[in-house]
């Protein structure tokens, strides 16, 4: 009969938020991209939800029509992050997948949990 070994239950929970560190951090790693304006806005983000760039087309830069710019921009902003979002849920289900016995539960999100 297996005894429950305390030690090595610590070792696999410390083996477990290891491998999810390492592989929050290489969320950074995960670019996309976002238009909004048909192209005239252009945003890249990371797994991270960090904004990396935002591109303007030369022919939406009007003084006279600064509003048009700013909600642009903010649809490009908000559709690189919801990107982000999904492609770093979808990574950190493979993680799951790889540390939790039977990869976790089917459609349940992790992240809630801080994992």
């Amino acid at each position: 009969m297996n005894q429950f070994n305390m030690a090595d239950m610590f070792g696999k929970i410390s083996d477990m938020q290891a491998k999810m560190k390492e592989a929050q951090d290489r969320l950074s790693e995960v670019i996309v991209e976002a238009e909004a304006g048909g192209g005239m806005v252009k945003v890249k983000a990371n797994g991270k939800r960090e904004v990396l760039s935002i591109e303007l087309d030369r022919d939406i830069i009007d003084p006279d029509d600064k509003e048009m710019v700013e909600d642009l921009v903010v649809a490009g902003v908000n559709r690189a992050l919801a990107k982000a979002e999904d492609a770093a849920k979808e990574k950190m289900q493979d993680v799951y997948k790889d540390i939790l016995p039977g990869g976790g539960l089917p459609g349940m999100d992790m992240s809630k949990f801080g994992l």
